[in-house]
């Protein structure tokens, strides 16, 4: 366990490191560090946030996928199986065919909406059901799929091609005030699920059996959704939806590390973090001065490796 943390810890440093010093223009770091033109503001004001940026996503992401896949009890469970990334687009697209100069509000507005409402069809009762939520989830996405469809048949042409270049997903460069406020939003959240890892444990073999060994179900599948669709919300409100990190992370090192959530959680959150800086570096630099939308990046990187990881998988167990 403190061998694989050690490791996720330096892959993450070296990640922070190396990749804010890696696009198609050379800085020199002297003349950065010093305040000299225009190497200061390419390092501190285009790649360090957006590398920042990057991270926090990557880490909110693939938490919010061990944490669905846990309490849903489904390998396919990703952090937009319930319909909240699809509220914060359908927020998103109405804000760009309105005209708003910022679509992060309204898209965080989008996904609270659907929140509250998969989780008001979702009580039973006193009892909050998972197979309700996640056919909520997988209902609301196809309603909200439908209504971007009709906004987007509606739009002009340039708020179409908005519409599309946000639905691709991407990174960004923001200003430290808003990394500020997702970091202080989005690290608590993470740390409050890791530090639940024994009863996530429990809680994944089945709420009868962690009921009977004193877990409060109830409790926990409501803090683990709320947790899963805040972290999700916040975001597909920056950066637009970004598919397979919460997939692809938490399998690959599910495989390596076993399922025990003491060590998988915590590794997905520093690894997340690692391997959506990595796919937003190869974004910008790969066709530069072309970038290509990150979530293209991770579909095209993530889809092979998993399926490399589950045929060795295989192979293993046949040996």
């Amino acid at each position: 366990m403190t061998r694989s943390l050690a490791l996720s810890i330096a892959a993450l440093l070296a990640v922070l490191l190396l990749t804010p010093l890696i696009g198609s223009t050379h800085i020199d770091l002297v003349r950065a560090f010093t305040g000299q033109s225009p190497d200061y503001e390419i390092l501190f004001y285009a790649r360090f946030p957006r590398v920042l940026l990057a991270s926090l996503a990557g880490a909110a992401l693939a938490v919010t996928g061990v944490l669905f896949q846990c309490l849903l009890r489904d390998p396919l469970a990703e952090p937009y199986t319930l319909g909240v990334s699809s509220g914060a687009s359908v927020g998103a697209v109405i804000a760009i065919c309105l005209g708003f100069g910022s679509s992060s509000a309204a898209s965080l507005a989008g996904a609270a909406a659907i929140l509250l409402l998969v989780l008001g069809i979702a009580w039973e009762g006193r009892r909050l059901s998972s197979f309700t939520l996640l056919l909520a989830g997988v209902t609301m996405n196809s309603m909200c799929f439908a209504i971007i469809l009709f906004l987007h048949n509606l739009a002009s042409l340039s708020q179409s091609f908005a519409i599309s270049r946000w639905l691709m997903g991407g990174i960004d460069a923001v200003d430290y005030a808003t990394l500020g406020w997702l970091a202080a939003a989005v690290v608590p959240v993470c740390i409050l699920v890791i530090s639940r890892a024994r009863h996530w444990n429990v809680m994944a073999i089945g709420e009868d059996w962690a009921a009977s060994r004193g877990v409060p179900t109830n409790l926990y599948i409501t803090l683990g959704y709320v947790a899963g669709a805040i972290l999700t919300g916040l975001v597909t409100a920056l950066t637009g939806p970004i598919g397979f990190v919460g997939l692809i992370v938490p399998h690959a090192l599910r495989l390596r590390l076993g399922a025990d959530h003491r060590v998988l959680l915590p590794c997905s959150c520093l690894l997340g973090a690692a391997f959506l800086a990595l796919c937003d570096t190869l974004a910008r630099t790969v066709l530069a001065p072309t970038e290509i939308p990150v979530g293209v990046i991770t579909a095209l990187c993530g889809g092979p490796f998993f399926i490399w990881l589950l045929r060795s998988k295989r192979r293993s167990l046949w040996l």
